[in-house]
């Protein structure tokens, strides 16, 4: 007999499961809150720009995505990114650097001192931490790389990444591999070195090296193309209400379009928030809204300009600029938009994708809208020397945007490892658990998969 599972939210990580699982037989139906698919991928065509207004770009760090590509007839919508995205700045004293990406330009860099470059020449001497998984990113980097190290690449990088701050991060959990190079090797420079040769075997690509990928019609292609695939198996505008245990599975009930349905199912798999999947699952377990309410989703506020090319006085060679918090900007760091892929602007159109509040600055919501934003474009328009004004701009706010991998996540994830164990067929997936990026929730599916395939063919012996 058919085995049903019910998926809850048709972000990418649900999608991408329920494909995964539908090829391997089982009956998957989605149900999903929004009128769209897609989760916080969102793309937006208006006057003639694209705006992707949640996550811009994958990378290529699993065959999986190829594979996904490939099979939902997506060649011919699939970007790579220009090779002028490779070039990526960092702000300093008001001045915009490129990122050194090899042992000449670290050497001729003026990113950093002389005192910062030396430091980093004593990474590989320096021992392992006894603080294991307790320590922040920012500990881990000053420890083994020095503080202007940390100032300068690390903390605007974390912003790029999470929206968040180093000195609150777990390096165990944010940054896994980062820590697995101390924790198997000894340390990053002799770590990373050996691990490339692990990655080759195993046909990944490390997020330094793969490529960058998204598509004509912006990111929202690929989760459409799934759910085309899918057809009637995903329920849109449906919110579930419970979820409840039976002698044979589980009875999942939602409100769809005003009217109370319910699906009978050998299994749930979970993808929304945890800020959501709290009110489903503490039914089942107390301690879950503990858990899910620690896990902190700082609100972001993305703001897409657009301007003629003649005005932007900063040569366009790059992937764009991140800002590191020493330098007091009012925003994290802007994508380079037009630069990045094509079709997201006409040639003469210049775009660009801007970041505000996050961890590092979540009071931004209490400030007048206007005068904020206005704040922010003087600021961007100086770096980038622009002398006319924008053809186009629009926003998108996240309320809670990027989970927190922050310190003490380890908890979290041993209570959600513990809840599925003592809960077979209940599953809690999504951007909180095995990381945040696109690649990493499309990674993530394929695992959930396979302990869904695993735990439900058991049961049929």
């Amino acid at each position: 007999m058919t085995k049903t599972i019910v998926v809850i939210g048709a972000g990418i990580s649900g999608l991408t499961t329920a494909y995964l699982l539908s090829k391997n037989g089982f009956d998957v139906r989605i149900i999903e809150r929004k009128s769209e698919v897609g989760g916080s991928i969102e793309s937006v065509n208006e006057n003639g720009f694209l705006f992707d207004r949640g996550p811009n770009s994958a990378l290529e760090t699993t065959p999986l995505i190829n594979q996904l590509v490939e099979e939902l007839n997506l060649k011919d919508e699939l970007l790579y990114a220009n090779k002028e995205a490779n070039k990526r700045y960092i702000l300093r004293s008001n001045k915009l650097h490129a990122l050194p990406m090899s042992p000449p330009a670290f050497i001729k860099t003026e990113l950093f001192s002389a005192k910062a470059k030396l430091r980093l020449l004593a990474e590989p001497f320096i021992g392992r931490s006894n603080d294991g998984y307790y320590q922040s990113l920012a500990e881990f980097v000053k420890r083994r790389l020095g503080q202007e190290f940390l100032d300068y690449a690390i903390n605007p990088f974390v912003a790029g990444v999470y929206a968040g701050r180093p000195e609150e991060l777990s390096v165990k959990s944010a940054f896994p591999k980062l820590y697995a190079l101390e924790e198997k090797y000894g340390g990053l420079i002799v770590g990373t070195v050996r691990s490339i040769r692990e990655r080759k075997k195993r046909a990944e690509k490390s997020k330094q090296s793969a490529k960058m990928l998204s598509f004509k019609s912006g990111m929202i292609a690929l989760p459409k193309a799934i759910a085309k695939f899918l057809g009637d198996k995903v329920i849109l505008s449906a919110e579930v209400t419970s979820i409840d245990k039976t002698n044979e599975g589980y009875i999942v009930s939602y409100k769809h379009n005003g009217i109370d349905e319910a699906i009978a199912c050998d299994a749930v798999l979970s993808t929304v928030p945890a800020y959501v999947a709290l009110e489903l699952f503490i039914k089942f377990n107390k301690n879950f809204k503990t858990h899910a309410e620690a896990i902190y989703y700082p609100p972001v506020l993305v703001y897409f300009l657009a301007y003629n090319k003649k005005d932007v006085k900063q040569p366009l060679d790059g992937f764009g600029f991140l800002i590191p918090e020493k330098e007091k900007k009012s925003f994290l760091g802007a994508l380079w938009s037009s630069v990045i892929f094509p079709y997201r602007a006409k040639d003469d159109y210049a775009t660009f994708t801007l970041f505000i509040g996050g961890s590092r600055n979540p009071e931004f919501v209490k400030e007048e809208r206007e005068i904020l934003l206005s704040r922010v474009r003087k600021e961007f328009e100086e770096i980038m020397q622009i002398t006319g004004q924008p053809v186009y701009s629009s926003t998108r706010f996240w309320e809670k945007a990027i989970p927190q991998y922050n310190i003490g996540y380890i908890e979290h994830e041993r209570f959600f490892d513990e809840f599925e164990k003592q809960n077979p067929g209940l599953f809690i997936s999504g951007n909180f658990r095995g990381g945040i990026s696109v690649g990493d929730c499309i990674k993530n599916a394929d695992l959930v998969r396979d302990k869904i395939n695993l735990q439900l063919r058991m049961n049929n012996l």
